[in-house]
């Protein structure tokens, strides 16, 4: 059941990252733009994603354990530190580059296209880096 839920919720995001056009670096890149043809849809879709979290954490609080799991698993740190700067940086300059997030990049997947494998495969070396050389 934890599997099928998962997967449901995979699917349900990336229809969502399709039917917002964020699957599209174009969109992505256009937003972050603001000289010159600025698109603003991202800023309803993160819009609408915070507005969504924030119900979803309001309702949790309510939950004696969570659906699928014995509990909850909260990340342990609440500071903000060079490390987490450092990784925010990283992705932010990975994002305006091309335009993809690891979400829609995998989505993306499913057109075809080179530079967006070329981008999945960079992220999953980055990745694997991460995990021996930082995070070892």
């Amino acid at each position: 059941m934890r599997s099928l839920a998962g997967l449901l919720s995979g699917l349900l995001f990336g229809f969502g990252l399709a039917l917002s056009g964020m699957t599209d670096s174009n969109n992505v890149l256009g937003f972050l733009d603001i000289g010159g043809a600025w698109q603003p849809a991202l800023a309803f879709v993160m819009g609408s994603a915070v507005l969504v979290t924030l119900i979803g954490f309001r309702a949790v609080r309510y939950m004696p354990r969570p659906a699928f799991a014995s509990g909850f698993h909260l990340p342990p740190r609440r500071t903000v530190d060079a490390r987490l700067l450092l990784g925010a940086a990283l992705f932010g300059i990975g994002w305006g580059l091309y335009g993809y997030c690891p979400g829609p990049a995998i989505v993306s997947v499913l057109y075809g296209e080179p530079d967006t494998l070329l981008f999945i495969v960079a992220m999953l070396v980055g990745m694997f880096l991460s995990n021996k050389v930082i995070h070892p």
